[in-house]
């Protein structure tokens, strides 16, 4: 078969053994890219929360915040330019079964966008800046959710249904951009005015509670997946890491949410104590949350490890490190909130390692790009291009 595949890629496509034209290269340039973005804007936000701050380190982080811009700038550039040069690649994007899946990832990036504003931003900026991440928050909540409703609908009625064998936590990904939206209320809300704060953390709870119970049942599925049909390929198993993503975050939501709320303003006022209490239980919760991430981390890490020798450098290894930076930033907040110095230590030690794993990351993307692993005819999420790419080369 592989074989067969090949004479037919030579025969169809003299240029593929050699080279392309840089608009055949941009082509291929998928909503998977935007993994790289959404990684590097997390391990930014990771660096502004670290209990261990040295000289120099927020100017680390700013200049990660930077690059991560750059980046965000370049993939909106790129997917548009695909768009003009091959304007029936939008639609197909959106409804092919793997890439579709990838689309949440450029919402995923602007949340993470928004993080950093109030992290980089706010400290240095006037009242205008507060406002107006308040105006996105709303949009951004708006926007996610009919994103949600919208993919799973397309998924649910496409001719061509996705079956248990290739289940991954990918899955999720559709309820994932409104998910963080707790995320995002749990960060903006500690620089709102008191009396903006309360409906920001109540969309908040409602969106953190909808993304976390979808995505529960999504790892049941997935569960029963590993028990019936085994462990995916090699290559697609970094993104089991993505089942770590959801407990983490939920557990970060919940803890800067109730740091956030209005003691003694409206029904804080009338429920003097509910603070209090809703500040333990929301510390409690995300411990009970925090081992369940662990479990789901170990899971990945050792099938992994089994499937390393044949493991290819492709877009979902961002899994290793996205995820993973929210498991991370909750075990920061678990650390700062029982005061508990060895906790502190162990998420300085986990960021480091992250830190490790984006930096390989980083070379070995750039590394598939020069060796033509990435944005060439067949390497891509966009598989189904051989036929397009005859056509494109008949008229």
């Amino acid at each position: 078969m592989a074989e067969q595949v090949k004479r037919e890629r030579s025969a169809s496509f003299p240029s593929i053994s050699g080279e392309l034209p840089l608009r055949e290269r941009v082509v291929h340039f998928t909503w998977a890219w935007f993994t790289l973005t959404m990684s590097t804007g997390g391990i930014s936000t990771l660096l502004a929360v670290q209990p261990h701050q040295f000289d120099g380190l927020k100017t680390i982080g700013k200049i990660v915040f930077i690059f991560f811009l750059v980046l965000l700038l370049f993939n909106v550039s790129m997917i548009t330019l695909r768009f003009i040069l091959l304007p029936r690649a939008l639609k197909a994007s959106l409804a092919h079964p793997t890439e579709s899946l990838f689309f949440p990832c450029a919402w995923l990036s602007f949340a993470v966008l928004l993080l950093n504003m109030e992290a980089y931003g706010v400290p240095y900026s006037g009242k205008w800046l507060v406002d107006t991440l308040r105006v996105l928050f709303w949009i951004y909540a708006g926007c996610t959710f009919v994103v949600a409703i919208t993919q799973y609908s397309v998924l649910f009625s496409a001719g061509k249904h996705m079956t248990i064998h290739s289940m991954t936590p990918a899955w999720i990904l559709p309820v994932f951009p409104a998910m963080l939206t707790g995320t995002l209320a749990g960060s903006i809300s500690a620089s709102q005015p008191v009396d903006r704060r309360i409906s920001i953390i109540v969309a908040g709870v409602a969106f953190q509670g909808l993304g976390f119970l979808i995505s529960l049942m999504m790892m049941a599925l997935f569960m029963y997946r590993l028990m019936v049909e085994g462990l995916p390929d090699a290559n697609l198993r970094p993104g089991m890491f993505m089942a770590v993503g959801p407990p983490s975050f939920t557990s970060i939501a919940l803890i800067d949410m109730s740091r956030n709320l209005p003691n003694g303003y409206d029904y804080f006022a009338r429920h003097q104590s509910a603070v209090e209490v809703l500040q333990t239980v929301a510390l409690f919760i995300s411990i009970f949350l925090w081992l369940f991430a662990f479990f789901f981390f170990c899971i990945a890490a050792v099938a992994c490890v089994k499937g390393a020798n044949k493991l290819q450098f492709g877009l979902v290894c961002w899994a290793f490190v996205f995820p993973n930076s929210g498991w991370t930033v909750a075990t920061i907040n678990i650390g700062n909130e029982l005061e508990s110095e060895g906790i502190k230590w162990v998420a300085s030690v986990m960021t480091i390692l992250l830190v490790i794993v984006w930096l390989v990351n980083l070379g070995f993307q750039a590394r598939a790009i020069v060796s033509k692993r990435m944005l060439w005819p067949g390497k891509d999420e966009d598989r189904e291009e051989l036929k397009h790419y005859k056509k494109r080369h008949e008229q």
